[in-house]
């Protein structure tokens, strides 16, 4: 038997409450047909000027409507807050839970019998999964897709990663400003997000992956008519969801998430991703832990040869087949039970689909890299409760370092003197940024990729090993320790390093440890003192006190666990 649509609480009502409800909609033109008992469809919209890569959600959304209407249900599109990488500050990540807290209300508050969340930007699409999933009403996400290639004299050019590469060229001067000018005109070319797999492009995948998005959503380009078809058939199937009972909870499993695990290994995914999935499982009370990442990644090598881990961009792993083909090359290795959006399993849909060109999609015996090369968990003295470090991102040769640690209180600390030629660092320095963690910064920005000395950049070096409680983009590159937990703002062990420690790094062994025995780390502690807290009032003050850890996915500790969908009480 069909559940009961939730709408019907609202516009069933034959009284007042209905009467309110219903002659309201009737003022925007909209006749009593579409709500005779039809589903319902909302279309949360995270469009925004202020968010480039969301821009052109507002034609989605309109095919999105058609799919709904032809399906013989009511939309109605309704926005949220958006999260934009370029213009936020001080970071998009202070206010990913709070979209997610607004999307969760207004999906609850609202007649709503099944919703299609519109992303695209990083924080935008875990923002929406975490919302749904805490709100309980069935739901897909359907992502903005990426940009076009970027093309400069002649090569094909990645958003965030040839940024940071042409950065540091431009420091370093081997390039002229009129150069640099040139390829800011020339890397971004369409709608859409970042080209290259960076958090954008990973979140949209893994989404896939949990079963939440309809095959292929994740990887067609923003402008690829074919995204337009399929965001059609995501509004009819919205219709279909509404009387499923098929929500979020029953499709974002244990098994789900172990999926999207792997297949974050097998994309080159970004680190994001580990305090994205943390967070959502968390929402739905699904055991999922930081270690899992490391243990579940290492069983599968890097396949999709994609910028910043490898050569291509969105658009060739598109046409190559996309995240069907490769999860169906994947089949053997990935969870057969996890039922998905479309009501079959992940495998079913993606079963028969081919790869078109295994340059971008490689095979198990010609991997980009050997299993075990993705995001590694180190744990130490340094990270009791762990951090992270993306592999594949890494100068090999560095993933096994021992060196005197430079330390520095704050980003701007540093950044007053990375120009300096006379600063005290080799190519063997560990340089030590803290306080740039979930409460220390507040946010956790991407700033773990921290711009070499220029002294280094001149010398010709372009890696260092860099450790920090902050997060880096996905697009990013280098050989950065990442999400150190507990963070040094609440008096986390990275608060206790000082300039001259020799700190070791040893991935191969998963350790992070700064090599000071525990009585003189104990003496140092006696002597700390926490930083002052970075506001006293408003969404930053609620979001200091109550932020968890990178370990437990930086949500709010009040928003985890699960709750029900179940209209709330009437209002007249």
């Amino acid at each position: 038997m069909a559940p009961q649509l939730r709408s019907r609480a609202w516009f069933g009502d034959g009284g007042k409450n209905g009467f309110i409800a219903r002659h309201h909609l009737r003022a925007m033109g909209r006749g009593g047909h579409n709500f005779d008992g039809r589903p319902v469809i909302g279309i949360c919209n995270t469009f925004s000027e202020l968010t480039p890569c969301n821009g052109h959600l507002q034609l989605i959304a309109d095919a999105v409507k058609r799919g709904v209407l032809q399906a013989g249900g009511f939309p109605l599109e309704f926005p949220a807050m958006s999260l934009g990488e370029p213009f936020l500050r001080p970071t998009s990540m202070l206010y990913r839970n709070l979209a997610a807290m607004e999307i969760e209300e207004q999906i609850r508050a609202n007649p709503i019998d099944a919703v299609v969340l519109l992303t695209g930007c990083d924080k935008t699409t875990p923002a929406a999964l975490m919302g749904a999933a805490s709100a309980g009403v069935p739901a897909l996400v359907f992502t903005g897709g990426p940009m076009l290639n970027g093309r400069f004299k002649g090569r094909n050019v990645g958003s965030g990663t040839d940024i940071w590469r042409m950065t540091e060229e431009l420091r370093a001067g081997t390039i002229t400003q009129e150069e640099f000018t040139e390829f800011e005109s020339s890397l971004n070319r369409s709608a859409g997000h970042c080209m290259t797999m960076g958090t954008a492009s990973t979140m949209a995948c893994l989404a896939e992956a949990l079963g939440m998005m309809l095959p292929g959503g994740s990887g067609l380009p923003a402008v690829d008519a074919r995204r337009g078809t399929l965001a059609e058939e995501t509004g009819a199937r919205a219709v279909e969801l509404a009387t499923s009972g098929l929500t979020p909870q029953r499709i974002m499993t244990r098994h789900a998430f172990e999926n999207a695990v792997r297949v974050n290994a097998a994309i080159g995914g970004s680190t994001n991703a580990v305090v994205h999935l943390l967070a959502i499982a968390g929402r739905l009370g699904v055991p999922l832990t930081l270690d899992d990442f490391d243990r579940l990644g290492a069983e599968l090598p890097l396949l999709i040869d994609l910028m910043p881990s490898g050569r291509f961009l969105m658009e060739e792993f598109a046409y190559a087949g996309g995240l069907p083909a490769l999860i169906n090359d994947l089949r053997d290795h990935l969870h057969p039970d996890t039922v998905t959006v479309t009501g079959r399993s992940l495998l079913e849909n993606c079963e028969g689909v081919e790869v078109y060109d295994r340059a971008v999609i490689r095979p198990f015996g010609d991997p980009v890299l050997p299993a075990g090369s993705g995001t590694a968990v180190l744990h130490g003295n340094l990270a009791p409760d762990g951090a992270v470090i993306k592999q594949s991102a890494a100068e090999p040769r560095l993933l096994s370092h021992t060196g005197p640690a430079l330390v520095f209180d704050s980003l701007d600390d540093y950044l007053d003197v990375a120009e300096d030629p006379d600063l005290d660092v080799t190519a063997d320095t560990v340089l030590v940024v803290r306080n740039t963690g979930p409460r220390g910064y507040p946010g956790m920005p991407e700033v773990g990729n921290l711009a070499l000395p220029k002294k280094l950049l001149d010398a010709g070096v372009r890696d260092m090993v860099r450790i920090s409680d902050a997060r880096m983009s996905g697009t990013a590159f280098g050989t950065c320790v990442l999400h150190v937990a507990p963070e040094a703002a609440v008096g986390g062990p990275l608060a206790l390093v000082r300039t001259g420690d020799q700190v070791c790094l040893d991935v191969p062994g998963r350790r992070l440890d700064v090599l000071v025995d525990d009585a003189e780390l104990e003496r140092r502690r006696s002597g700390w003192e926490a930083p002052r807290p970075p506001a006293e009032r408003g969404w930053t003050y609620l979001y200091t006190q109550h932020v968890t850890q990178a370990d437990t996915g930086v949500d709010l500790d009040f928003l985890v666990g699960s709750t029900d969908s179940a209209p709330p009480r009437r209002a007249f």
